[in-house]
């Protein structure tokens, strides 16, 4: 079976979906799928097949982003490309990404099977209104994407019980969790530990937020509980659109001394603060956050998180409250500052906690568990279509 994989970003570029895909991709060919991805490059990259671990992935310039979309003119183009080069029996899309749009009117695109892997609702926000009066254009075409669609991928029950895009097309949808690649989450050597160490200091605790540096990750809220922390240390890594936001913010309530905003920096750094904090928080508002992947990176590591039980969101399926963290009211720094003093105040349940969420990880969230259930979909997919089906590969599974 091939399948091309259309994304908005793959690695090196940073982020939980892009490290999502780029964990996926070898997983389905250790399983005998052959999977190639279609993605925007960075910007100022440049366009063609480049292998990536011996993976076929189609880059397409990408002269930056609007309404947080990738502005890429010659998606379309690529797209029909990579298709006749690579020859796929399965189209898989994740999404939101609006160059996805362009499959419904090329050809080539038309003729094959596809999958939506529904990573989240655009939702219309109400801290950047332009996203409602943005989603009156999207959803329309949204729509028409979903109504191709053979299958459709949600990443927990929560989300697709109340997602609103969804609700006309749940015989269609599989529960499938995301997941991530136990080998690429490294325990950190000795130098990278003892940069980490430098960076934490010498605080009563360590507490590491990743993420966006964008408007519905609640970075604001973090900085209004940091307030009410004083002994604890706070590292937010992350680059993005509200970075100078941010840094005017720390300077304002005087928490240079404990607040500190770092730029997304290599795997191997990333890993030993992971390593090395007592805590992650994911302080996110609103429901644009639909899964949290940030949170299987801390459950790796064995430690407990603190994170927004935001309704109809997947965190509250991810974190078990009270069991591997704690959940808190979404946008109230006191509910997230007492969730981490709660935190701290019982060292042997904090142990545990990171213990049981380190197990969880292992039993739910492994790349290779996720990547039987993605195949799973696609052996549907395969065995529904007529026997004389003319996709390239299909006849394959009639043998």
């Amino acid at each position: 079976m091939r399948v091309l994989h259309i994304g908005k970003f793959f690695p090196p570029v940073t982020g939980g979906i892009e490290n999502f895909l780029g964990d996926l991709l070898p997983a389905l060919k250790r399983a005998g799928v052959t999977a190639a991805g279609l993605v925007h490059d960075a910007p100022g990259g440049a366009e063609g097949p480049l292998q990536d671990n011996d993976l076929e992935i189609y880059r397409v310039p990408c002269h930056g982003t609007l309404l947080y979309a990738p502005v890429s003119p010659m998606f379309p183009w690529i797209m029909q490309k990579a298709i006749r080069s690579f020859k796929p029996d399965i189209l898989h899309f994740h999404v939101p990404n609006t160059s996805a749009f362009w499959a419904l009117v090329l050809p080539a695109a038309i003729r094959l099977p596809w999958v939506i892997h529904w990573h989240a609702d655009v939702v219309p926000s109400a801290i950047d209104r332009r996203m409602a009066i943005a989603y009156h254009l999207y959803r329309p075409v949204e729509a028409l994407l979903l109504r191709r669609a053979q299958a459709v991928i949600a990443t927990s029950e929560s989300y697709l019980t109340t997602s609103c895009a969804l609700s006309g097309y749940r015989d269609k949808c599989r529960i499938v969790p995301l997941g991530l690649d136990l080998k690429r989450l490294k325990l950190p050597d000795a130098e990278a530990v003892k940069w980490a160490d430098a960076q934490w200091g010498k605080p009563d605790g360590r507490i590491l937020v990743i993420g966006r540096l964008t408007y519905y990750k609640g970075h604001d809220v973090m900085l209004d509980a940091a307030a009410a922390l004083p002994d604890v240390r706070i590292i937010i890594v992350g680059d993005g659109d509200r970075e100078s936001f941010l840094d005017r913010r720390i300077r304002e309530m005087a928490l240079e001394n404990r607040v500190s905003l770092l730029k997304a920096m290599p795997e191997s750094a990333l890993h030993a603060l992971l390593a090395s904090c007592d805590c992650l928080c994911l302080p996110s508002v609103e429901r644009t956050e639909a899964f949290g992947l940030v949170l299987l990176e801390a459950m790796r590591y064995g430690k407990p998180v603190v994170a927004s039980n935001i309704p109809g969101s997947g965190i509250g399926w991810v974190v078990r409250d009270e069991v591997t963290g704690y959940l808190t009211h979404p946008g109230d720094p006191t509910s997230l500052a007492n969730a981490i003093q709660r935190v701290f105040r019982d060292e042997k349940r904090r142990l545990q906690m990171g213990k049981n969420a380190q197990e969880r990880f292992l039993e739910v969230f492994q790349i290779d568990h996720v990547a039987q259930d993605v195949i799973l979909v696609y052996d549907h997919i395969m065995k529904s279509l007529p026997r004389y089906t003319t996709f390239p590969h299909a006849d394959m599974l009639h043998k």
